[in-house]
């Protein structure tokens, strides 16, 4: 009778199961940033402030011409809007990383990876998470933006919506992959400067790459390859209801490696495990 009990026993975990644990990650990272409204203006006011001030002292120094997405000559403003709304994902996602280097100090991340469920599974989760978090930072800065005069069209804040949650995806792991090797929160600081600031300007959030090419035909190869700027891209054209196949293809790719590489640090062969007991450091 035990070996029929046993047989009839499902193998593995339903799909409510799942559901389940990807519902508890998001509730909880919602309610932590809803708990932190300071991170909320925090991810506003820096764009908005390049927004207001950085673009209206430059919008007669770097006047733009017509290239694709655009049909027409536009404003600067309107030129740095994509990659402001990237901005913000790239922030929210080491955010999320250095939430993750807390988490792991203080043994809640433990408690998390050493749930049943599949490892990847559970970091997924969490980067879905914060992706999510990263959305609605997005479409409240493209809402005060509406009202400085940057209207894409109509349909663009719907088709924008793929290219972000990708973009997000990319970036939130590229913060995972990098919050694995960090041992000490007080540590995460100085990295990210050596992440976040140069992938941004780097890139062609701020300026196009054929100006780029004018100046310094080795930055332009560093901005090219720079996956930063394949997320401007994609997001650029995802607004205007267009597709930039060859950043899909480099963003879609770096989320892969990413995910992979962040999955491949957290194994407790070579990661957590070997960092000493839970809440601290060996």
């Amino acid at each position: 009778m035990n070996s029929v009990i046993v047989k009839d026993q499902p193998a593995g975990f339903s799909f409510a199961q799942y559901l389940t644990c990807l519902n508890g990650i998001v509730w909880r990272e919602g309610l932590r940033f809803l708990h932190q409204r300071e991170r909320f203006v925090s991810a506003l006011v820096r764009p908005l402030v390049w927004l207001f001030i950085f673009a209206a002292g430059f919008r007669q120094v770097l006047g733009i011409s017509i290239i694709p997405p655009y049909e027409t000559y536009i404003l600067y403003e309107v030129y740095i809007a994509p990659g402001l709304m990237a901005m913000i994902q790239l922030f929210n996602g080491m955010q999320s990383s250095l939430s993750m280097v807390y988490d792991r100090e203080m043994g809640n991340m433990r408690t998390l990876l050493v749930s049943p469920l599949p490892r990847w599974y559970l970091l997924f989760c969490k980067l879905f998470a914060g992706t999510a978090v990263s959305l609605l930072q997005v479409y409240a800065f493209l809402l005060i933006a509406w009202f400085w005069d940057i209207e894409p069209p109509t349909i663009g804040y719907l088709t924008v919506l793929p290219a972000l949650v990708l973009s997000g995806l990319m970036l939130g792991a590229l913060g995972m992959l990098i919050s694995s090797g960090i041992r000490q929160l007080e540590n995460f600081a100085g990295v990210m400067n050596f992440v976040i600031f140069p992938m941004f300007f780097a890139s062609s959030a701020l300026y196009p790459l054929w100006r780029v090419q004018e100046g310094s035909p080795m930055l332009y190869y560093v901005c090219l390859f720079n996956p930063f700027t394949h997320a401007v891209e994609l997001i650029r054209f995802a607004l205007y209801g267009q597709m930039n196949w060859v950043s899909l293809a480099v963003v879609g790719g770096c989320t892969a490696v990413f995910m992979i590489g962040a999955v491949f640090a957290y194994d407790p062969s070579r990661g957590l495990s070997r960092r000493g007991p839970a809440g601290g450091e060996a």
